[in-house]
């Protein structure tokens, strides 16, 4: 059988996802602060594209009790009302649209028209003698006060203590070097050896000066460890006894609540261990932390939710994480008149469709979201009304069924959005949990709502009543759940509770001493 080459046709349909159809996914599965940065980038590369600061873009759509698709927002502002070459040009089918996004979109604004104008004396002579930062003279400011709040950072508070304590330009050198190894939580990550090597001195006078900057304020820092950490607050409080030192060498025994072990070692009793183990909590484990300017970030929700008058819920985005953008006709008419060269047309038309497509995509995006949050509020409306016991087992793929989407359109709308309820903030994704059997084939018991019941059996247990795993299980069919002790063990190591053989340790040495 003799092999030849051939040419041959053949003509089939497949699905392909467009430059535009793709950044439309990438908007949806957004945060706020991701969308909001990308608008503004969007805002720089576009000379059409404006922020809707309206009193009506802030209302926002709204839907009640969340059925049905629910109604948004007015649409945002659609096509141009250019000159006749405008609407020549600009083609709106799909192909040319995704031929044209790979074009250069960058803006070309020209130079500032006020530069040329002329200024009186008294505003050049302010001019010229403003310093840098704007701030006319004879203003006060706020300079002073700016100064006064901020906040020194680790390396500031450990510098001033070196300058005041260590002495000596050897000794200066090292204490700057071991600062330099200091991490976010006051821990020395350094290593005494290399630090001699790369300064050209002994080992001893690097942990001699270590030793004498351990000794700064917050207590604990140049700590190479935990133990060794806690051992120098102690220090500090003059509470470094051979006992206390023999509990913090052995932090092991304590992570695992080893109360019996820890007597032994330590070689007190029950009542003095309960003593030392209070000390131990009130200690600092990251003293530099402290000295940290980070503020966490505060959460804000994508969907607010609100009782009605009516007894049914009001399901609105919230103004402050649904950015709105227009196109701005008025500029868009001035220079369309002035364009007379085809590159500035092309441009332009480029400009103008692509304002127009981000303007239909976040109109889209916020339906979607909005579409979403109003069937996890229809499901879970008991949730709201009476807490976490109620909350029932939820999909993804029955909210998609529900709503006529695709699974993975509703994963990205949950991903990283945040519901505000008359309950708390908490992440979409939250409503949605695993469906734990009933023991009688009633209706399904949420995974969420079996892991609150597990702690709420253990918050509630005496010294004489620790439960087993076993004892739960049976506690939890007895309440019509049909569960495993695995998964109930699984449940409670994700909670981060002990066993009960740990339990049992640490609540009968709390009731020896009293507390």
């Amino acid at each position: 059988m003799a092999l030849s080459a051939k040419l041959q046709m053949r003509q089939s349909q497949s699905l392909v996802m467009t430059p535009q159809l793709m950044q439309s996914i990438k908007l949806l599965q957004m945060t706020h602060l991701e969308l909001s940065r990308f608008i503004d980038e969007e805002i720089e590369r576009n000379p059409l594209l404006v922020r809707d600061e309206t009193d009506d873009a802030a209302s926002g759509p709204v839907e009640r009790r969340g059925q049905g698709d629910g109604e948004a927002g007015s649409e945002a502002s659609g096509g141009a009302e250019g000159d006749d070459w405008m609407a020549r040009d600009l083609a709106g089918d799909a192909e040319t649209i995704a031929g044209r996004l790979d074009t250069s979109l960058e803006n070309m604004f020209p130079d500032d028209p006020g530069r040329g104008e002329t200024l009186s004396p008294d505003l050049q002579a302010q001019w010229r003698s403003a310093p840098a930062g704007g701030q006319a003279p004879g203003s006060d400011g706020n300079a002073l006060e700016a100064i006064a709040a901020a906040r020194p950072t680790l390396r500031d508070h450990v510098g001033e203590q070196i300058a005041f304590t260590i002495r000596g330009r050897a000794d200066l050198a090292i204490a700057a070097e071991l600062a330099d190894t200091l991490d976010e939580a006051g821990y020395m990550r350094g290593n005494c050896a290399e630090i001699a090597e790369r300064l050209g001195v002994r080992t001893a006078d690097v942990e001699a000066v270590l030793e004498r900057c351990q000794t700064f304020d917050p207590a604990g820092l140049f700590a190479r460890d935990l133990p060794e950490c806690l051992a120098i607050q102690l220090a500090a409080r003059d509470r470094l006894d051979p006992a206390m030192a023999a509990l913090v060498d052995r932090l092991d025994l304590l992570a695992r609540r080893d109360f019996a072990a820890l007597k032994q070692i330590c070689g007190v009793d029950e009542e003095d261990l309960v003593d030392m183990l209070a000390e131990i909590r009130s200690l600092d484990p990251k003293p530099g932390t402290a000295f940290t300017s980070d503020t966490a970030s505060q959460i804000v929700p994508d969907v607010e939710v609100s009782p009605a008058a009516d007894g049914s819920w009001t399901i609105e985005l919230n103004a402050d994480a649904l950015p709105r953008v227009l196109v701005d006709q008025p500029y868009l008419k001035r220079v369309s008149k002035t364009s007379a060269s085809q590159e500035d047309r092309e441009f332009l038309s480029n400009c103008l469709q692509n304002a127009n497509w981000l303007t239909r995509s976040l109109d889209q995006r916020a339906k979607t979201i909005l579409k979403v949050a109003g069937e996890i509020v229809r499901r879970q409306d008991q949730f709201l009304l009476h807490g976490i016991a109620h909350l029932k087992p939820m999909t993804l793929k029955t909210v998609a069924d529900a709503i006529q989407m695709h699974e993975s359109t509703v994963s990205r709308v949950t991903a990283n959005k945040y519901m505000a309820t008359p309950r708390g903030v908490f992440e979409l994704r939250y409503f949605f949990s695993a469906a734990i059997a009933a023991s009688d084939d009633g209706d399904a018991h949420s995974s969420a709502a079996v892991r609150h019941r597990i702690r709420e059996l253990i918050e509630a247990e005496s010294p004489e009543t620790v439960l087993s795993d076993d004892a739960i299980v049976d506690i939890l069919r007895d309440g019509n759940i049909d569960i495993a002790r695995r998964t109930v063990a699984k449940y409670r190591e994700s909670m981060n509770i002990p066993s009960s053989v740990r339990r049992r340790r640490e609540k009968r040495a709390l009731a020896a001493a009293g507390r």
